[in-house]
């Protein structure tokens, strides 16, 4: 099973390695599609996790235990189509090409069955055309 969180770290705990400790103490494989962590700061991380349900939940909640809140990720981008000015910015981030230009139209086109929601997109909007429903 997989499930995707999004897990925000208290500055006390940014040091763990909590990526290594899934693995090792409940079998469970993390793939980081967004980190953002500094020493000193507040972390967080966009995970997804890969494993059997009863390992997922008790990785979760040894988590939820270290103070490490752990929320489910189940948003998606949204493309603002009145907005947006297909200038092709956001397709240079786009790790899985879910944001591509229309080599015949010059239009942004997305495919949404290939996003994995890492939001890289989104700074890189020079005109703000790109959020997330979350």
């Amino acid at each position: 099973m997989k499930k995707r969180v999004t897990l925000t770290f208290p500055k006390r705990a940014i040091q763990m390695p909590v990526t290594y400790l899934l693995a090792k103490e409940f079998n469970v494989a993390a793939s980081i599609i967004r980190a953002q962590v500094a020493p000193n700061q507040i972390g967080k991380l966009v995970l997804e996790l890969s494993g059997d349900i009863d390992q997922l939940d008790a990785a979760i909640e040894w988590m939820r235990s270290r103070n490490i809140t752990v929320s489910s990720t189940l948003g998606e981008i949204a493309i603002d189509e009145d907005v947006c000015v297909h200038c092709g910015l956001c397709t240079g981030v786009c790790p899985t090409e879910a944001l591509t230009l229309n080599p015949e139209t010059y239009k942004l086109t997305f495919t949404r069955s290939r996003c994995i929601v890492c939001e890289q997109c989104i700074p890189t909007c020079p005109v703000q055309a790109i959020s997330t429903n979350l």
